[in-house]
């Protein structure tokens, strides 16, 4: 599917099978959108098994009016300048930048459309996604791993929740994010200042100190206290200065590793 395509018509879409449109107000009336009318809806997602299992699910639900299914974000822009959706379901990775296309379109929503509510799917728990997803407030947002997709009452669920303002979040990526902060807590790492931190990491290079000081533009001296105040700080005892800063390089690339993403979206 090259662009962007309207719902009505397609197979087993309301308009094709006469579905009765009194039902679908009827229920959309008793469900939690508050908006007394199906929730006006687009999709947004390249990979083709879970565009139209998106579809098919959506086309069926009384509480939902899907109104165009696309496969990128530029496809996903111009069906919000049309349709004028009260929800935006967009896959996290897809064209054109095939990187974070989904926060992307979400962070220029919060700008251009700050009323459409944006559930954004992901195959894999990121912490760092859903952080950028709600950097700028949680209203109107949440966060799905596809995994849930397949529980209907979830995922409208979902949809209804941030049509009417609030947000979702996955139970599983709450997990990770209080982990991820639990061991930030006990860091060892997190007694540095910003400028310690950075003369560790230049350490960890391999630099002397007379090359970090010419890195940071500090004096030698300098360089020395903020050496000395880490190893005190990493417990680190007084031995062959050469040592202490090998295992204080040990230190700073293990917990700086466990810092990175657990994983990586295919």
């Amino acid at each position: 599917m090259s662009t962007c395509q309207s719902a009505e018509g397609r197979p087993g879409s309301p308009g094709s099978r006469g579905e009765p449109w009194h039902r679908r107000r009827v229920a959309a009336a008793q469900s939690g959108s508050g908006l007394g009318r199906p929730v006006r809806v687009v999709v947004a997602e390249d990979a083709y098994l879970i565009r139209e299992f998106l579809a098919e699910t959506l086309s069926a639900a009384p509480e939902v009016e899907l109104a165009a299914v696309c496969t990128n974000g530029k496809e996903l822009m111009t069906a919000v300048e049309t349709w004028h959706p009260d929800v935006v379901l967009a896959d996290i990775r897809m064209p054109p930048s095939g990187a974070d296309e989904g926060i992307r379109v979400a962070a220029r929503l919060r700008e251009t459309d700050p009323d459409i509510g944006v559930v954004v799917l992901s195959q894999y728990a990121e912490p760092s996604y859903a952080l950028a997803l709600l950097d700028k407030g949680t209203g109107r947002r949440a966060y799905l791993l596809k995994e849930r997709i397949r529980n209907r009452e979830h995922l409208i669920n979902a949809i209804e929740t941030v049509a009417s303002g609030g947000s979702v979040i996955d139970p599983l990526i709450v997990d990770v994010l209080i982990e991820a902060r639990s061991r930030a807590a006990h860091s060892r790492l997190s007694e540095l200042t910003p400028r310690e931190r950075e003369v560790l990491a230049e350490i960890a290079s391999g630099k002397s100190n007379g090359a970090i000081a010419e890195s940071l533009v500090l004096t030698k001296r300098a360089v020395e206290k903020h050496v000395n105040s880490i190893f005190s700080k990493l417990s680190l005892p007084e031995t062959q200065d050469a040592s202490r800063r090998v295992k204080a390089t040990l230190i700073f690339l293990s917990e700086e590793e466990s810092d990175a993403p657990l994983w990586d979206e295919a």
